[in-house]
């Protein structure tokens, strides 16, 4: 798993998204999932909302397939924006990006819906379908767990994409600071370097100056920063500088100018675009 994969599984494991999970899974009746963007794996298996219909689908090799390729497909339409896609069966899902700075990481992933409410003859036309993959789903339970999926109209679609994509955005907020916190599974010269920089994040430091005083090459520590942190060491410089100016924004009696500048930032054009980066 790379550094942005590890980066969605903390996140994931994290009593923010799991509370937020919780509510909006008990407050809409859909699965909700947070999942890297390289993942072969369907994102709502074995999830308690999980459509009934999609369960018994998965345990097909060749419906779980045409599954994944959905996936494939949601994934490439929601890199940079909020997307949907309906499955072979007519099944939608909700995909929306999770960020960290400009760079998407991973997803918000709702859905196993369907847009018209489900009756016998469209079950009927989903069982000639997958007959044509030499699969027979005509049965009770199949039909009972397909007219049992849940019905939600595109205007509530887009509106669970647009709550969704306010959550994207707290995660986004989240996944910084895991970024600037040290990791445990991090080299010691990442541990130090970060300390270093955590000490003396107020003053004008250079690559030169963190990788001399932790005893190695610019170009190594700059290609360390990359491979464990997924980000360079300019972004974590700057990062570090703005969780300190969050905090000293919360006092009314200092200017924006004087929290950018006592903060390490040498000009305030640069901080306010940092900030909203």
């Amino acid at each position: 798993m790379n550094a942005n994969g590890q980066l969605i599984d903390t996140l994931a494991r994290s009593r923010t998204f799991q509370n937020w999970e919780r509510a909006y899974s008990e407050a809409t009746g859909l699965p909700l999932a947070l999942r890297p963007i390289e993942s072969w794996s369907l994102p709502f298996h074995g999830n308690r909302k999980e459509n009934s219909f999609c369960a018994l689908m998965a345990e097909k090799s060749h419906t779980c397939a045409a599954c994944l390729q959905l996936q494939g497909k949601l994934t490439q339409n929601a890199i940079n924006q909020p997307a949907t896609r309906t499955c072979a069966f007519g099944l939608c899902e909700t995909a929306v990006p999770v960020k960290l700075g400009s760079q998407t990481i991973g997803f918000l992933q709702t859905g196993q819906v369907l847009r018209q409410k489900p009756t016998g003859t469209s079950f009927q036309r989903v069982v000639r379908q997958v007959a044509n993959r030499g699969i027979n789903i005509d049965n009770e339970q199949t039909k009972r767990a397909y007219l049992a999926t849940p019905v939600v109209s595109q205007k509530k679609l887009d509106a669970l994409s647009g709550l969704l994509a306010i959550f994207a955005e707290h995660l986004a907020t989240k996944s910084n600071e895991l970024v600037v916190q040290t990791q445990n599974s991090e080299p010691p010269i990442i541990a130090r370097a970060k300390q270093f920089i955590r000490e003396h994040f107020e003053e004008d430091i250079s690559l030169s100056q963190v990788s001399s005083n932790v005893n190695t090459s610019t170009f190594y520590l700059s290609k360390q920063f990359r491979k464990c942190i997924a980000i360079t060491y300019t972004e974590f410089v700057s990062r570090t500088r703005i969780e300190k100016a969050k905090n000293l924004l919360l006092n009314p009696n200092l200017r924006i100018s004087e929290i950018a500048f006592a903060v390490g930032f040498q000009s305030l054009t640069h901080f306010n675009r940092m900030f909203k980066k």
